[in-house]
Protein backbone atom coordinates (compact mmCIF):
# COMPACT_ATOMS: atom_id res chain seq x y z
CA UNK A 1 0.00 0.00 0.00
CA UNK A 2 1.28 3.47 -0.87
CA UNK A 3 0.81 6.76 0.95
CA UNK A 4 -2.49 7.64 -0.72
CA UNK A 5 -2.34 11.45 -0.64
CA UNK A 6 1.38 11.94 -1.18
CA UNK A 7 1.45 9.33 -3.95
CA UNK A 8 -1.14 11.43 -5.80
CA UNK A 9 1.02 14.52 -5.31
CA UNK A 10 4.24 12.76 -6.28
CA UNK A 11 2.67 11.45 -9.48
CA UNK A 12 2.03 15.00 -10.68
CA UNK A 13 5.34 16.58 -9.67
CA UNK A 14 7.06 18.32 -12.59
CA UNK A 15 10.81 18.55 -13.20
CA UNK A 16 12.81 19.05 -9.97
CA UNK A 17 13.96 22.52 -11.02
CA UNK A 18 10.40 23.80 -11.51
CA UNK A 19 9.51 26.44 -8.91
CA UNK A 20 6.95 25.19 -6.41
CA UNK A 21 6.69 28.26 -4.15
CA UNK A 22 8.08 31.71 -4.70
CA UNK A 23 7.87 33.83 -1.57
CA UNK A 24 7.32 37.43 -2.62
CA UNK A 25 9.37 40.25 -1.16
CA UNK A 26 7.18 42.32 1.15
CA UNK A 27 7.77 44.88 3.91
CA UNK A 28 11.47 45.07 3.15
CA UNK A 29 12.02 41.31 3.38
CA UNK A 30 13.81 39.55 0.55
CA UNK A 31 11.96 37.07 -1.61
CA UNK A 32 12.99 33.44 -2.14
CA UNK A 33 12.16 30.40 -4.27
CA UNK A 34 11.67 26.73 -3.44
CA UNK A 35 11.73 24.22 -6.28
CA UNK A 36 9.83 20.94 -6.38
CA UNK A 37 13.10 19.07 -6.01
CA UNK A 38 14.06 21.10 -2.95
CA UNK A 39 10.57 20.64 -1.45
CA UNK A 40 10.75 16.88 -1.93
CA UNK A 41 14.18 16.66 -0.31
CA UNK A 42 13.30 18.97 2.59
CA UNK A 43 10.04 17.14 3.27
CA UNK A 44 12.05 13.91 3.48
CA UNK A 45 14.47 15.46 5.96
CA UNK A 46 11.60 16.90 8.01
CA UNK A 47 9.77 13.56 7.97
CA UNK A 48 12.91 11.90 9.34
CA UNK A 49 13.03 14.50 12.12
CA UNK A 50 9.37 13.87 12.98
CA UNK A 51 9.96 10.13 13.25
CA UNK A 52 13.06 10.83 15.34
CA UNK A 53 10.92 12.94 17.67
CA UNK A 54 8.69 9.92 18.27
CA UNK A 55 5.90 10.75 15.83
CA UNK A 56 4.19 7.54 14.76
CA UNK A 57 1.46 6.94 12.14
CA UNK A 58 -1.78 8.45 13.37
CA UNK A 59 -0.09 10.82 15.83
CA UNK A 60 -1.15 14.44 15.65
CA UNK A 61 1.31 17.23 14.90
CA UNK A 62 -0.07 20.63 15.90
CA UNK A 63 1.36 23.59 13.98
CA UNK A 64 1.00 27.29 14.80
CA UNK A 65 3.53 29.13 12.65
CA UNK A 66 3.57 32.06 10.27
CA UNK A 67 3.01 31.52 6.57
CA UNK A 68 6.10 30.29 4.74
CA UNK A 69 7.19 27.78 2.12
CA UNK A 70 8.81 25.74 4.91
CA UNK A 71 5.45 25.51 6.72
CA UNK A 72 3.92 23.94 3.60
CA UNK A 73 6.83 21.50 3.44
CA UNK A 74 6.14 20.57 7.08
CA UNK A 75 2.58 19.70 6.05
CA UNK A 76 3.99 17.44 3.33
CA UNK A 77 6.39 15.87 5.83
CA UNK A 78 3.50 15.06 8.16
CA UNK A 79 1.60 13.42 5.29
CA UNK A 80 4.67 11.38 4.30
CA UNK A 81 5.27 10.29 7.91
CA UNK A 82 1.66 9.14 8.29
CA UNK A 83 1.00 11.82 10.92
CA UNK A 84 -2.22 13.85 11.25
CA UNK A 85 -1.57 17.50 10.46
CA UNK A 86 -3.28 19.98 12.77
CA UNK A 87 -2.92 23.63 11.62
CA UNK A 88 -3.83 26.29 14.17
CA UNK A 89 -4.75 29.92 13.57
CA UNK A 90 -1.79 32.17 14.31
CA UNK A 91 -4.09 34.51 16.25
CA UNK A 92 -5.04 31.88 18.86
CA UNK A 93 -4.09 32.85 22.40
CA UNK A 94 -2.40 30.62 24.95
CA UNK A 95 -5.77 29.89 26.58
CA UNK A 96 -7.21 28.81 23.22
CA UNK A 97 -4.16 26.68 22.47
CA UNK A 98 -4.64 24.89 25.78
CA UNK A 99 -8.02 23.65 24.55
CA UNK A 100 -6.79 22.51 21.13
CA UNK A 101 -3.66 20.81 22.42
CA UNK A 102 -5.56 19.23 25.28
CA UNK A 103 -8.28 17.98 22.98
CA UNK A 104 -6.13 16.71 20.09
CA UNK A 105 -3.29 15.37 22.29
CA UNK A 106 -0.57 15.90 19.66
CA UNK A 107 2.76 14.14 19.93
CA UNK A 108 4.50 17.31 18.74
CA UNK A 109 3.67 21.02 18.74
CA UNK A 110 5.50 23.24 16.23
CA UNK A 111 5.35 26.98 16.93
CA UNK A 112 7.07 30.20 15.91
CA UNK A 113 10.43 30.70 17.71
CA UNK A 114 9.18 33.87 19.40
CA UNK A 115 6.32 31.97 21.06
CA UNK A 116 8.32 28.98 22.28
CA UNK A 117 8.88 30.35 25.78
CA UNK A 118 5.14 30.43 26.52
CA UNK A 119 3.98 27.45 24.46
CA UNK A 120 6.63 24.90 25.46
CA UNK A 121 5.59 24.71 29.16
CA UNK A 122 1.94 24.37 28.14
CA UNK A 123 2.70 21.64 25.62
CA UNK A 124 4.91 19.78 28.11
CA UNK A 125 2.15 19.88 30.73
CA UNK A 126 -0.22 18.36 28.19
CA UNK A 127 2.23 15.65 27.16
CA UNK A 128 3.62 17.09 23.92
CA UNK A 129 7.11 17.94 22.76
CA UNK A 130 7.79 21.36 21.15
CA UNK A 131 9.79 22.37 18.08
CA UNK A 132 10.04 25.77 16.41
CA UNK A 133 9.91 26.88 12.77
CA UNK A 134 10.77 30.36 11.52
CA UNK A 135 9.91 32.00 8.21
CA UNK A 136 13.37 32.58 6.71
CA UNK A 137 14.16 28.98 5.78
CA UNK A 138 16.90 28.53 8.38
CA UNK A 139 15.68 29.42 11.88
CA UNK A 140 13.93 27.17 14.36
CA UNK A 141 14.85 23.86 15.97
CA UNK A 142 12.95 21.88 13.32
CA UNK A 143 14.90 23.42 10.43
CA UNK A 144 18.19 23.11 12.30
CA UNK A 145 17.59 19.39 12.76
CA UNK A 146 16.28 18.91 9.22
CA UNK A 147 19.27 20.63 7.63
CA UNK A 148 21.55 18.07 9.30
CA UNK A 149 19.44 15.08 8.28
CA UNK A 150 18.97 12.70 5.38
CA UNK A 151 16.59 13.58 2.53
CA UNK A 152 15.83 9.93 1.86
CA UNK A 153 12.55 8.81 3.43
CA UNK A 154 10.28 5.88 2.73
CA UNK A 155 6.74 7.23 2.76
CA UNK A 156 4.57 5.59 5.41
CA UNK A 157 1.77 3.51 3.91
CA UNK A 158 -1.60 5.22 4.37
CA UNK A 159 -4.94 4.31 2.81
CA UNK A 160 -7.89 6.42 1.67
CA UNK A 161 -9.63 6.19 5.05
CA UNK A 162 -6.57 7.01 7.17
CA UNK A 163 -6.58 10.50 8.67
CA UNK A 164 -4.39 13.14 7.05
CA UNK A 165 -5.53 16.21 8.99
CA UNK A 166 -7.76 17.59 11.70
CA UNK A 167 -9.11 21.11 11.24
CA UNK A 168 -10.98 22.77 14.07
CA UNK A 169 -14.10 24.70 13.22
CA UNK A 170 -14.27 28.35 14.23
CA UNK A 171 -16.39 27.62 17.30
CA UNK A 172 -18.61 30.70 17.17
CA UNK A 173 -21.20 28.71 19.11
CA UNK A 174 -20.00 26.21 21.70
CA UNK A 175 -16.72 24.31 21.70
CA UNK A 176 -14.66 24.11 18.52
CA UNK A 177 -14.99 20.73 16.83
CA UNK A 178 -12.10 18.92 15.16
CA UNK A 179 -13.11 17.83 11.65
CA UNK A 180 -11.27 14.61 10.73
CA UNK A 181 -10.18 14.64 7.09
CA UNK A 182 -8.82 11.53 5.43
CA UNK A 183 -6.25 11.00 2.67
CA UNK A 184 -9.15 10.14 0.38
CA UNK A 185 -11.10 13.28 1.30
CA UNK A 186 -8.20 15.57 0.42
CA UNK A 187 -6.90 13.73 -2.64
CA UNK A 188 -10.31 13.29 -4.27
CA UNK A 189 -11.36 16.92 -3.76
CA UNK A 190 -8.09 18.43 -4.94
CA UNK A 191 -8.06 16.21 -8.01
CA UNK A 192 -11.63 17.17 -8.87
CA UNK A 193 -10.94 20.89 -8.46
CA UNK A 194 -7.77 20.72 -10.55
CA UNK A 195 -9.76 19.15 -13.38
CA UNK A 196 -12.86 21.33 -13.05
CA UNK A 197 -10.83 24.55 -12.91
CA UNK A 198 -8.47 23.40 -15.70
CA UNK A 199 -5.26 23.65 -13.68
CA UNK A 200 -2.08 22.58 -15.49
CA UNK A 201 1.65 22.69 -14.84
CA UNK A 202 1.71 26.01 -16.71
CA UNK A 203 -0.34 27.76 -14.02
CA UNK A 204 1.00 30.14 -11.40
CA UNK A 205 -1.32 30.79 -8.45
CA UNK A 206 -1.19 34.14 -6.66
CA UNK A 207 -1.64 33.04 -3.02
CA UNK A 208 -2.35 35.65 -0.31
CA UNK A 209 -4.48 33.39 1.91
CA UNK A 210 -3.54 32.06 5.36
CA UNK A 211 -2.41 28.43 5.38
CA UNK A 212 -4.09 27.34 8.62
CA UNK A 213 -7.47 27.29 6.86
CA UNK A 214 -8.93 24.84 4.33
CA UNK A 215 -8.98 27.53 1.61
CA UNK A 216 -5.28 28.41 1.60
CA UNK A 217 -4.06 24.93 2.50
CA UNK A 218 -6.28 22.24 1.01
CA UNK A 219 -7.84 24.14 -1.88
CA UNK A 220 -4.95 26.32 -3.01
CA UNK A 221 -1.95 24.18 -2.09
CA UNK A 222 -3.33 20.71 -2.79
CA UNK A 223 -4.74 21.79 -6.16
CA UNK A 224 -1.35 23.27 -7.06
CA UNK A 225 0.40 20.04 -6.10
CA UNK A 226 -2.04 17.83 -8.00
CA UNK A 227 -1.49 19.94 -11.13
CA UNK A 228 2.28 20.35 -10.78
CA UNK A 229 1.87 24.13 -10.97
CA UNK A 230 3.50 26.96 -9.01
CA UNK A 231 2.49 29.46 -6.33
CA UNK A 232 3.57 32.98 -5.48
CA UNK A 233 3.23 33.39 -1.72
CA UNK A 234 2.24 36.80 -0.38
CA UNK A 235 2.54 36.83 3.41
CA UNK A 236 -0.65 38.84 3.81
CA UNK A 237 -3.03 40.54 1.43
CA UNK A 238 -1.67 43.84 0.15
CA UNK A 239 -3.41 45.35 -2.88
CA UNK A 240 -0.25 47.09 -4.12
CA UNK A 241 1.78 43.87 -3.91
CA UNK A 242 -0.99 41.87 -5.59
CA UNK A 243 -1.12 44.25 -8.54
CA UNK A 244 2.68 44.20 -8.80
CA UNK A 245 2.82 40.39 -8.81
CA UNK A 246 -0.27 39.71 -10.91
CA UNK A 247 1.51 39.97 -14.31
CA UNK A 248 3.46 36.82 -13.40
CA UNK A 249 0.40 34.81 -12.30
CA UNK A 250 -2.40 33.07 -14.18
CA UNK A 251 -4.85 32.33 -11.34
CA UNK A 252 -5.87 34.03 -8.10
CA UNK A 253 -7.85 32.56 -5.23
CA UNK A 254 -9.26 34.97 -2.68
CA UNK A 255 -11.99 35.92 -0.28
CA UNK A 256 -14.50 38.64 -1.25
CA UNK A 257 -12.56 41.29 0.68
CA UNK A 258 -9.61 40.80 -1.71
CA UNK A 259 -11.78 41.69 -4.69
CA UNK A 260 -13.40 44.65 -2.95
CA UNK A 261 -9.98 46.12 -2.12
CA UNK A 262 -8.55 45.47 -5.56
CA UNK A 263 -11.51 47.27 -7.09
CA UNK A 264 -10.36 50.32 -5.13
CA UNK A 265 -6.91 50.13 -6.76
CA UNK A 266 -6.43 52.55 -9.66
CA UNK A 267 -4.26 50.07 -11.54
CA UNK A 268 -6.97 47.43 -11.91
CA UNK A 269 -8.07 47.27 -15.54
CA UNK A 270 -8.77 44.96 -18.45
CA UNK A 271 -5.20 45.44 -19.62
CA UNK A 272 -3.73 44.60 -16.19
CA UNK A 273 -5.70 41.35 -15.98
CA UNK A 274 -5.81 40.33 -19.65
CA UNK A 275 -3.24 37.56 -19.13
CA UNK A 276 -5.10 36.04 -16.13
CA UNK A 277 -6.93 32.78 -16.69
CA UNK A 278 -9.14 32.61 -13.62
CA UNK A 279 -10.24 34.49 -10.51
CA UNK A 280 -11.83 32.34 -7.77
CA UNK A 281 -13.67 33.48 -4.63
CA UNK A 282 -14.87 31.63 -1.56
CA UNK A 283 -14.98 31.38 2.26
CA UNK A 284 -17.63 34.11 2.47
CA UNK A 285 -20.49 35.31 0.24
CA UNK A 286 -19.49 37.46 -2.71
CA UNK A 287 -21.85 40.39 -3.19
CA UNK A 288 -23.50 40.46 -6.61
CA UNK A 289 -22.39 44.10 -6.88
CA UNK A 290 -18.75 43.07 -6.43
CA UNK A 291 -19.18 40.30 -9.01
CA UNK A 292 -20.62 42.69 -11.59
CA UNK A 293 -18.16 45.51 -10.83
CA UNK A 294 -15.24 43.11 -11.30
CA UNK A 295 -16.63 41.89 -14.64
CA UNK A 296 -17.14 45.45 -15.86
CA UNK A 297 -13.69 46.59 -14.77
CA UNK A 298 -11.62 43.56 -15.85
CA UNK A 299 -13.68 41.55 -18.31
CA UNK A 300 -13.41 38.51 -15.99
CA UNK A 301 -16.35 36.91 -14.20
CA UNK A 302 -15.25 35.66 -10.77
CA UNK A 303 -15.82 31.96 -10.23
CA UNK A 304 -17.54 31.52 -6.86
CA UNK A 305 -17.58 28.14 -5.13
CA UNK A 306 -18.91 26.70 -1.87
CA UNK A 307 -17.20 24.57 0.72
CA UNK A 308 -16.53 24.22 4.41
CA UNK A 309 -14.05 22.80 6.88
CA UNK A 310 -15.84 19.44 7.08
CA UNK A 311 -16.18 18.86 3.36
CA UNK A 312 -13.63 20.88 1.42
CA UNK A 313 -15.43 22.05 -1.74
CA UNK A 314 -18.96 20.95 -2.62
CA UNK A 315 -20.11 23.13 -5.52
CA UNK A 316 -18.59 25.48 -8.05
CA UNK A 317 -19.74 27.81 -10.74
CA UNK A 318 -18.58 26.32 -14.04
CA UNK A 319 -15.28 27.07 -15.70
CA UNK A 320 -17.07 26.95 -19.04
CA UNK A 321 -20.63 28.20 -18.80
CA UNK A 322 -22.58 30.76 -16.83
CA UNK A 323 -20.98 32.00 -13.61
CA UNK A 324 -24.09 33.33 -11.93
CA UNK A 325 -23.69 36.16 -9.42
CA UNK A 326 -25.32 35.35 -6.10
CA UNK A 327 -24.99 31.59 -6.51
CA UNK A 328 -22.27 29.11 -5.56
CA UNK A 329 -22.78 27.00 -8.65
CA UNK A 330 -23.42 23.35 -9.36
CA UNK A 331 -22.43 20.23 -7.40
CA UNK A 332 -18.92 19.04 -8.20
CA UNK A 333 -18.60 15.67 -9.94
CA UNK A 334 -19.19 12.90 -7.42
CA UNK A 335 -20.83 15.26 -4.91
CA UNK A 336 -24.56 15.20 -4.20
CA UNK A 337 -26.41 18.21 -2.81
CA UNK A 338 -29.95 18.22 -1.44
CA UNK A 339 -32.12 20.71 0.45
CA UNK A 340 -34.20 19.34 3.32
CA UNK A 341 -36.76 20.42 5.86
CA UNK A 342 -34.75 21.40 8.97
CA UNK A 343 -37.33 19.78 11.27
CA UNK A 344 -38.15 16.52 9.48
CA UNK A 345 -35.17 15.96 7.19
CA UNK A 346 -37.50 15.39 4.24
CA UNK A 347 -36.11 16.45 0.86
CA UNK A 348 -37.79 19.67 -0.31
CA UNK A 349 -39.01 20.47 -3.82
CA UNK A 350 -36.81 22.51 -6.12
CA UNK A 351 -36.77 26.19 -5.28
CA UNK A 352 -37.78 25.85 -1.63
CA UNK A 353 -35.47 27.08 1.12
CA UNK A 354 -34.18 24.53 3.61
CA UNK A 355 -31.10 22.90 5.09
CA UNK A 356 -28.26 22.17 2.65
CA UNK A 357 -26.92 18.61 2.90
CA UNK A 358 -24.02 17.12 0.95
CA UNK A 359 -22.66 13.63 0.29
CA UNK A 360 -19.52 12.54 -1.51
CA UNK A 361 -15.87 11.40 -1.19
CA UNK A 362 -14.99 14.88 0.09
CA UNK A 363 -17.13 14.59 3.25
CA UNK A 364 -15.13 14.20 6.46
CA UNK A 365 -15.02 11.16 8.74
CA UNK A 366 -16.60 12.88 11.73
CA UNK A 367 -15.64 15.09 14.65
CA UNK A 368 -12.61 14.19 16.73
CA UNK A 369 -13.75 12.50 19.94
CA UNK A 370 -17.31 13.82 19.56
CA UNK A 371 -19.42 10.78 18.57
CA UNK A 372 -22.68 12.46 19.57
CA UNK A 373 -21.97 15.53 17.41
CA UNK A 374 -20.90 13.28 14.55
CA UNK A 375 -24.10 11.25 14.79
CA UNK A 376 -26.20 14.43 14.91
CA UNK A 377 -24.66 15.97 11.79
CA UNK A 378 -23.69 12.95 9.66
CA UNK A 379 -26.72 10.95 8.58
CA UNK A 380 -26.59 7.16 8.31
CA UNK A 381 -27.00 7.51 4.53
CA UNK A 382 -23.80 9.59 4.31
CA UNK A 383 -25.32 13.05 3.93
CA UNK A 384 -23.71 15.77 6.04
CA UNK A 385 -26.03 18.44 7.48
CA UNK A 386 -24.06 21.59 6.71
CA UNK A 387 -25.95 24.07 8.88
CA UNK A 388 -26.34 26.34 5.84
CA UNK A 389 -29.74 27.32 4.52
CA UNK A 390 -30.18 27.37 0.78
CA UNK A 391 -32.24 26.57 -2.29
CA UNK A 392 -31.58 24.97 -5.66
CA UNK A 393 -32.91 26.84 -8.68
CA UNK A 394 -34.36 25.45 -11.91
CA UNK A 395 -30.89 25.23 -13.49
CA UNK A 396 -29.46 23.32 -10.55
CA UNK A 397 -27.42 26.21 -9.14
CA UNK A 398 -27.21 26.38 -5.35
CA UNK A 399 -28.09 29.64 -3.58
CA UNK A 400 -26.92 30.02 0.04
CA UNK A 401 -29.29 32.23 2.03
CA UNK A 402 -27.58 32.05 5.42
CA UNK A 403 -26.58 29.88 8.33
CA UNK A 404 -29.27 27.95 10.15
CA UNK A 405 -28.30 29.66 13.39
CA UNK A 406 -28.71 33.04 11.66
CA UNK A 407 -32.36 32.39 10.80
CA UNK A 408 -34.56 35.07 12.38
CA UNK A 409 -37.89 33.92 13.83
CA UNK A 410 -40.11 36.94 14.41
CA UNK A 411 -43.72 36.65 15.49
CA UNK A 412 -43.67 33.00 14.45
CA UNK A 413 -42.46 33.76 10.91
CA UNK A 414 -39.12 32.69 9.46
CA UNK A 415 -36.99 35.44 7.95
CA UNK A 416 -33.91 34.52 5.93
CA UNK A 417 -31.30 37.30 6.40
CA UNK A 418 -29.93 37.05 2.86
CA UNK A 419 -33.29 38.04 1.39
CA UNK A 420 -33.39 41.26 3.42
CA UNK A 421 -29.67 41.95 2.92
CA UNK A 422 -30.04 41.69 -0.85
CA UNK A 423 -32.70 44.40 -0.84
CA UNK A 424 -30.68 46.71 1.40
CA UNK A 425 -27.41 46.13 -0.47
CA UNK A 426 -29.13 47.20 -3.69
CA UNK A 427 -29.96 50.65 -2.33
CA UNK A 428 -27.87 53.64 -3.48
CA UNK A 429 -25.30 54.61 -0.88
CA UNK A 430 -25.05 51.16 0.77
CA UNK A 431 -21.76 49.23 0.78
CA UNK A 432 -23.14 46.15 2.54
CA UNK A 433 -25.42 45.04 5.34
CA UNK A 434 -25.86 42.28 7.89
CA UNK A 435 -29.29 41.26 9.12
CA UNK A 436 -29.60 39.65 12.55
CA UNK A 437 -32.26 38.64 15.01
CA UNK A 438 -32.22 40.54 18.31
CA UNK A 439 -34.37 39.58 21.34
CA UNK A 440 -37.66 41.46 21.18
CA UNK A 441 -40.27 41.56 23.99
CA UNK A 442 -43.22 41.31 21.60
CA UNK A 443 -41.97 39.32 18.59
CA UNK A 444 -39.39 36.97 20.11
CA UNK A 445 -36.77 38.34 17.74
CA UNK A 446 -36.73 41.68 15.97
CA UNK A 447 -35.32 41.82 12.45
CA UNK A 448 -32.39 44.22 12.74
CA UNK A 449 -30.05 45.47 10.01
CA UNK A 450 -26.52 46.78 10.50
CA UNK A 451 -25.55 48.87 7.47
CA UNK A 452 -22.23 50.20 6.16
CA UNK A 453 -22.71 53.37 4.13
CA UNK A 454 -20.58 54.57 1.25
CA UNK A 455 -18.46 57.63 2.14
CA UNK A 456 -20.53 60.78 1.87
CA UNK A 457 -23.81 58.92 1.41
CA UNK A 458 -26.82 60.88 2.67
CA UNK A 459 -28.67 57.88 4.04
CA UNK A 460 -30.40 57.48 7.38
CA UNK A 461 -32.62 54.90 9.06
CA UNK A 462 -35.85 56.47 7.87
CA UNK A 463 -34.71 56.54 4.24
CA UNK A 464 -33.81 52.84 4.23
CA UNK A 465 -37.03 51.77 5.94
CA UNK A 466 -39.00 53.85 3.45
CA UNK A 467 -37.17 52.27 0.52
CA UNK A 468 -37.97 48.75 1.77
CA UNK A 469 -41.70 49.38 1.97
CA UNK A 470 -43.47 47.32 -0.65
CA UNK A 471 -40.32 45.34 -1.44
CA UNK A 472 -40.56 42.95 1.51
CA UNK A 473 -43.45 41.50 3.45
CA UNK A 474 -44.08 43.55 6.57
CA UNK A 475 -42.81 40.85 8.93
CA UNK A 476 -39.49 40.76 7.03
CA UNK A 477 -38.88 44.48 7.25
CA UNK A 478 -36.25 45.54 9.81
CA UNK A 479 -37.57 47.06 12.98
CA UNK A 480 -34.34 49.02 13.32
CA UNK A 481 -31.52 50.09 11.00
CA UNK A 482 -28.17 50.56 12.74
CA UNK A 483 -25.03 51.94 11.12
CA UNK A 484 -21.39 50.88 11.43
CA UNK A 485 -18.11 51.82 9.77
CA UNK A 486 -17.34 48.15 9.11
CA UNK A 487 -18.83 44.74 9.79
CA UNK A 488 -16.83 42.44 12.10
CA UNK A 489 -15.14 39.63 10.17
CA UNK A 490 -13.00 36.62 10.92
CA UNK A 491 -9.68 35.93 9.19
CA UNK A 492 -11.44 34.47 6.14
CA UNK A 493 -13.73 37.44 5.66
CA UNK A 494 -16.94 35.93 7.04
CA UNK A 495 -19.17 38.40 8.86
CA UNK A 496 -19.32 37.45 12.53
CA UNK A 497 -23.01 37.87 13.18
CA UNK A 498 -22.64 36.40 16.64
CA UNK A 499 -20.63 39.51 17.62
CA UNK A 500 -23.33 41.76 16.20
CA UNK A 501 -26.02 39.87 18.10
CA UNK A 502 -24.04 40.17 21.32
CA UNK A 503 -23.40 43.89 20.78
CA UNK A 504 -27.08 44.69 20.25
CA UNK A 505 -28.81 42.06 22.41
CA UNK A 506 -30.39 44.71 24.66
CA UNK A 507 -31.50 47.01 21.83
CA UNK A 508 -35.25 46.44 22.12
CA UNK A 509 -35.21 45.95 25.87
CA UNK A 510 -33.67 49.42 26.19
CA UNK A 511 -36.19 50.85 23.76
CA UNK A 512 -39.11 49.45 25.75
CA UNK A 513 -37.64 50.66 29.01
CA UNK A 514 -37.17 54.11 27.53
Amino acid sequence: MTNHLFAAMRARMPAPDRIFIETAALDGQEGSCLTYGEALALSGRMANVLVGRGVQPGDRVAVQVEKSAEAIVLYLACVRAGAVYLPLNTAYTLAELEYFIGDAEPRLVVCAPERAAEIEPLAARLGARTDTLGTDGTTGTLMEAANLGDAGFEDVARGEDDLAAILYTSGTTGRSKGAMLSHGNLASNAGTLAREWRFTDADVLLHALPIFHTHGLFVATNVTLLAGSSMIFVQRFDAEAMMRLMPRATVMMGVPTFYVRLLQHSGLSREATAHMRLFISGSAPLLAETHESWAERTGHRILERYGMTETNMNTSNPYEGDRVAGTVGLPLPGVEVQVTDPETGAVLPQGEIGMVEVRGPNVFKGYWRMPEKTAAELRANGFFITGDLGRIDARGYLHIVGRGKDLVITGGYNVYPKEVETEIDGLPGVVESAVIGVPHPDFGEGVTAVVVRKPGADLDERAILKALEGRLAKFKQPKRILFADDLPRNTMGKVQKNLLRDAHKDLYARAKAG
